[in-house]
């Protein structure tokens, strides 16, 4: 159990939101706004260590994790980001330091030494969608809706890193994801289903082995365009640089042209509900979505 009462989030929208993809992170914000969500800055959070400090330096990694997770614990409250990767980096930390007493004292050793609050091992971390779906219910966020998605095929991506392994993420992740098609569906939309919906969008590869990164990313696009999908969403900022930023580059690596709008699914469930295309952050996307909207008249 964490802390969080009525709503009230300790918000970590992760580096890519505040920089590269601040889309997702507008969008966010708006759609938690009409939900009744009270999202609370972290200004003296950093980077989770996105997995590569973890990777190089262990110990390092947990400290710094254990340093956000304290910060969030002595506001009283839960952790939320729209960030998968963010919130594997979150979860392995916490759930390894919760259940390994002689390694929370270590790193506590190291945060006071540092003139940091230890860490407690009360919070929790959770995804937006989680918090839609499971914490404020999908009939609630249903009456939010103005402009129903009139049966627009939408592409779910889960993305790898809010999936495995199952038992870390309490039930929510696994072989058969239900949160994306949950919202999908739940806004007029429907839902296509496609071998790649669960798998890695490469984007870890991306510095390591482009071409091996642009078939992954390209692949799942093709995939999903030649099931129906008339748009493809994410609940992850990487996820959407991969699937659309790079959308033009693995056409081009493929030889194939995609063209499938690819956008987070704040941005969709805020579409939903009828916020402004400018609030959500449109200009901002890779592929223009108005076509298909204008299509289903939403």
């Amino acid at each position: 159990m964490g802390i969080s009462q009525d709503l009230n989030y300790a918000y970590y929208p992760g580096c890519a939101a505040k920089q590269i993809q601040k889309e997702a992170d507008w969008s966010a914000r708006a759609v938690s706004e009409k939900l009744g969500i009270t999202l609370h800055e972290m200004p003296k959070a950093t980077c989770c260590g996105a997995g590569n400090l973890q990777e190089h330096d262990p110990a390092a990694g947990l400290a710094v994790c254990a340093r956000i997770f304290s910060q969030a614990e002595e506001m009283g409250m839960d952790i939320v980001t729209i960030c998968n990767t963010c919130l594997q980096t979150f979860t392995f930390a916490n759930e390894r330091l919760k259940k390994e007493a002689d390694l929370l004292e270590k790193i506590n050793n190291v945060l006071t030494k540092a003139g940091i609050r230890p860490y407690m091992g009360t919070i929790d971390v959770k995804h937006l969608i989680w918090v839609m779906v499971d914490d404020i219910g999908v009939e609630k966020v249903k009456e939010q809706v103005s402009k129903p998605l009139n049966g627009l095929k939408v592409a779910p991506f889960y993305g790898c890193h809010a999936m495995r392994p199952n038992e870390v993420f309490n039930g929510r992740g696994g072989e058969a994801p239900k949160y994306l098609d949950t919202l999908i569906t739940a806004m007029g939309g429907e839902s296509v289903d496609y071998s790649g919906k669960d798998k890695c969008c490469g984007f870890h590869t991306m510095l390591v082995q482009e071409g091996t990164f642009l078939k992954m990313s390209g692949g799942h696009s093709l995939e999903a365009k030649r099931e129906g999908a008339e748009i493809m969403v994410s609940p992850c900022t990487l996820c959407d640089m991969a699937l659309g930023a790079y959308q033009a580059r693995s056409e081009k690596h493929l030889g194939e042209k995609i063209d499938l709008p690819e956008m987070n699914i704040a941005q969709l469930v805020g579409t939903a509900f009828g916020i402004d295309k400018k609030t959500l952050g449109f200009g901002r996307l890779h592929q223009n979505p108005s076509k298909v909207f204008k299509s289903r008249k939403i």
